[in-house]
């Protein structure tokens, strides 16, 4: 009889019970692990060369076989790697070679994604390369489109700067802004259209912020449908980016900020139906800024409003804010609102009524239910006794801006926030972008005392004070700070012209005035 008998395999002690297989399958992820360790170390020292050490050096490289070196790095450590760079320097790592190229759009290396854009033909093919590889997954996107120096009258000689004065050269310098006007608008189409086709299909975007050049509202108002008509003669790719904008909308799961600000001809008043009930009940941030809509048409109404019962900051057109939707945001049912950032412009005003607009009792009754609300009010050119209407004494007005290019905001305007607003103003920016200065801002109605000096004093909150165009009394501010200590910086702006960031209305995790701040 013949017996067969098996040598039984080695086992780690403790095999045999659930707990030591347990135990057996760590271990033996520990082994892997430094073995792989073990092999990446003999790679570095390898790579690193130290002198003296050439043929100990040649042996290890032999040893990890013909394809040692950076490219035989596994991708989960390249991914790794890559995850500790800023995102310029890892554009710059993987130019190493094809394997790292691939590495560098992983997803979990992308989930923000912020985009300057300037209104150029030159950055079509980049951004439709970037979007390419990050718009199907990315989590939170940021897109800014800006003009730069399209719309500006002057030029070199390209430009038809060197054009005769007379009107021969009024007409040709009108010529060629139109052309402008035109190329502006042409590029900036394809570009929207190239980021909203991206993430047409992107069910993971959390964050979705896109915001327009405000510099074309402020140097040429509302845009003439003329050159609009003419770039897009039958309306289809206007047609086509509204389409896709509710697209996305529609297809959005995880949405929870939603902010768009002077962009031409993307939101509707239809727009936000297109979100599902639970996505409009999560929300939290929602941010709609555009004085183009014609008449009484608004961006979103009260029964829209009263879906977002999760906001926590709201930005709107003035205009567009009622007494109804003030109402609906101290229902029970809605959380405290945190900060509401409200555009007053003249292009509004002109065209919509401000009697549906909050009364002092109303804003009572919204500062009760949010006790922590702040807002936060950006004007342009409006005129000072629709101002008088609209600063109710019950507003906790944080920040405060004015961009005047007409009109000039009176002392009369300074003297009254100063007084109202005195316990919660931490920010006042006073721009203008006219040629004359000399009457900005207008303080006839107050030559005995500055409104601006006596603003700095009262309002013991405030840390930033902004002025371009102003320096008469620009040392009696300097001489407050002073007083008041590090707590309180004026800025003291003479260019004749400044950009800022044109999502700081509506997007609040900003900085409203980044670019402006300087201890003087």
């Amino acid at each position: 009889m013949l017996l067969f008998l098996s040598v039984p395999q080695p086992r780690p002690p403790g095999a045999r019970t659930r707990a030591g297989a347990a135990r057996v399958a760590r271990w033996r992820r520990q082994r892997l692990r430094l073995q792989q360790l073990r092999r990446l170390r003999g790679l570095l020292r390898g790579l690193r060369g130290r002198p003296g050490a050439g043929s100990r050096r040649r042996g290890r490289m032999a040893l990890c076989g013909q394809a040692a070196g950076a490219a035989s790095l596994p991708s989960e450590l390249i991914v790794h790697i890559f995850s500790f760079l800023p995102a310029p320097d890892r554009l710059r790592a993987s130019a190493s070679c094809s394997h790292w190229r691939e590495c560098l759009f992983y997803p979990a290396l992308w989930p923000q994604l912020r985009i300057c854009l300037r209104v150029s033909p030159a950055e079509q093919p980049r951004l439709e390369f970037l979007m390419r590889k990050c718009g199907w997954f990315v989590r939170e996107l940021r897109v800014e489109f800006a003009a730069e120096n399209y719309l500006s009258g002057g030029g070199g000689p390209g430009d038809g700067g060197g054009a005769d004065p007379g009107t021969g050269g009024e007409e040709v310098e009108a010529l060629q802004l139109s052309t402008r006007w035109l190329e502006v608008l042409r590029t900036y189409l394809e570009l929207v259209l190239c980021v909203l086709v991206s993430i047409r299909n992107n069910r993971n975007l959390q964050k979705f912020s896109l915001f327009g050049d405000i510099s074309v509202l402020q140097q040429q108002g509302s845009l003439s449908n003329t050159y609009l008509s003419k770039v897009d003669p039958d309306g289809k790719k206007i047609k086509q980016i509204q389409q896709l904008f509710e697209e996305i909308l529609s297809n959005s799961r995880q949405l929870k900020w939603l902010s768009c600000g002077f962009m031409l001809e993307i939101v509707t008043p239809t727009s936000l139906s297109s979100l599902s009930n639970s996505i409009a009940n999560t929300m939290e941030h929602l941010s709609l800024l555009d004085n183009n809509i014609p008449g009484n048409s608004t961006l979103i109404t009260t029964v829209e409003l009263e879906r977002f019962v999760n906001l926590r900051s709201l930005a709107l057109d003035f205009c567009d804010f009622t007494a109804e939707m003030a109402r609906v945001l101290t229902d029970s049912n809605h959380v405290p609102l945190q900060r509401l950032s409200l555009l007053v412009h003249n292009v509004s005003v002109m065209h919509k009524s401000l009697d549906n607009m909050p009364n002092d009792e109303h804003w009572k009754a919204l500062s009760r239910k949010s006790t922590s609300l702040r807002v936060y009010i950006m004007a342009f050119d409006i005129k000072s006794e629709d101002m008088l209407k609209i600063l109710k004494p019950s507003i906790p007005l944080e920040r405060i801006h004015f961009d005047s290019y007409i009109t000039c905001v009176s002392g009369a305007i300074v003297d009254l926030i100063s007084r109202q607003y005195d316990k919660f103003l931490t920010h006042f920016i006073l721009m203008n972008d006219v040629i004359d200065t000399s009457g900005f801002p207008d303080l006839s109605d107050n030559r005995n005392e500055d409104p601006l000096v006596l603003l700095a004093w009262r309002c013991t909150k405030l840390s930033l004070l902004a002025i371009h165009g102003y320096t008469v009394w620009a040392h009696n501010l300097i001489a407050i700070a002073r007083l008041r200590g590090s707590d309180l910086k004026v800025l003291e702006v003479t260019e004749e012209s400044i950009d800022f960031d044109q999502g700081e209305l509506a997007d609040q995790d900003v900085d409203p005035v980044h670019n402006l701040i300087e201890q003087v």
